[in-house]
């Protein structure tokens, strides 16, 4: 054997790796990923799926749609500052009323809202838009007369909605109420001769937004020209509300708050008779005269009109009950008492118009 000095020893390697150390030649360099490397390296694989398949268009990162006028809209994900504040235009009411903005769903609605003429801010389309014909007339209706259009990703408006099945559209529109002064045009002093101006429902406390709907809903049916609803009721412009109002929001005069009191006696002031909604303590609705101007007075859904509003009011209805049923409820009678002031002037117009004139045969014969 040779000695120990005389052996081969293995070469030395740099304790340091060279600064101009390259990585190995070939596609990629094993270098991390960056905006120069080919696309296709890219994972565009975010719907899953599978090896040897391309992902569709619309779940690759970037992919913009293109949409009415020929601009396109980026798809916008949970994140993007406009699907936050719709989110928060949706949850909270102080947000709502800073602005004087709120959020309508579905195509209906939507719809109402544009054939009043309200002022539409912008649209937010879900994907599934375009397999709904009525969600697809509305949305090109209003990219025709320049309402801007918000593509959602998928899963964003699930994210926004309150309800279990999301509209695929939703609206940004602005508020549409009105002052009191507004509800009797001219001098204030008379509520006019019209019978849509001599019909009006005030909510006084009424805390359910699906009540406040059926409401709105009731009194634009029933031909009502105006609607209160005082401090303390619920957010005329709630979700829940604008949806169970199907639309009648945005076709009857609505004043969202004041003091019952202050209203109350403005609304006596203008010659109409108050009549408030009780249980089991008021007069017939059937046996009352309601084809005179009457305002009809509505109280809270569990504790009905307050005693401070007592003083305010010329009369009071119940409406019959059989049974063990102690009232309805609140947005039902509303619809109840709204019907029977329709049926009566329906019956006073009819008895009123002149019978109409024989055909010329029959008065010659002496029919």
């Amino acid at each position: 054997m040779d000695p120990a000095h005389q052996c081969r020893r293995p070469p030395e390697r740099d304790e340091l790796q060279p600064l101009d150390r390259r990585s190995a030649p070939g596609r990629g360099g094993g270098g991390p990923q960056g905006p120069g490397r080919p696309g296709r390296d890219r994972s565009h694989r975010l719907c899953g799926a599978g090896p040897g398949s391309r992902c569709p268009a619309r779940c690759r990162p970037g992919w913009r749609a293109r949409r009415g006028g020929g601009l396109s809209q980026t798809l916008l994900g949970r994140r993007h500052q406009r699907v936050q504040r719709l989110r928060r235009l949706v949850r909270r009411r102080n947000l709502r009323q800073g602005e004087r903005v709120f959020v309508v769903e579905g195509a209906k609605v939507i719809s109402a809202a544009l054939d009043a003429g309200a002022p539409v801010e912008g649209l937010y389309c879900a994907p599934q838009v375009e397999s709904n014909p009525a969600a697809s007339r509305v949305v090109e209706r209003a990219s025709g007369i320049g309402v801007r259009i918000h593509h959602l990703a998928t899963g964003v408006m699930e994210h926004l909605a309150d309800t279990v099945t999301p509209q695929p559209v939703v609206a940004v529109v602005g508020f549409v109420d009105v002052v009191m002064d507004a509800l009797f045009p001219g001098d204030g002093s008379s509520p006019g001769t019209g019978a849509e101006a001599s019909l009006m429902v005030v909510c006084v406390d009424v805390r359910d937004p699906g009540n406040a709907g059926t409401i709105l809903r009731s009194a634009e049916a029933a031909g009502a020209g105006g609607l209160v609803f005082c401090d303390g009721s619920v957010d005329v412009y709630n979700p829940k509300t604008v949806r169970a109002s199907a639309g009648s929001l945005f076709y009857v005069p609505v004043v969202a708050g004041g003091d019952a009191q202050t209203v109350l006696e403005q609304i006596g002031g203008w010659g109409l008779r108050r009549l408030g909604a009780v249980a089991g303590r008021g007069q017939d609705p059937t046996l009352v005269d309601l084809v005179a101007p009457v305002a009809l007075v509505l109280g809270n859904e569990a504790l009905g009109l307050p005693d401070s509003v007592e003083p305010f009011l010329d009369g009071r209805l119940s409406i019959p009950m059989a049974g063990r049923v102690e009232s309805l409820n609140v947005g039902m009678a509303a619809a109840v008492l709204c019907f029977e002031a329709a049926r009566q002037r329906r019956a006073s117009s009819a008895l009123l118009s002149p019978a109409p004139a024989a055909p010329a045969q029959d008065r010659a014969d002496g029919v």
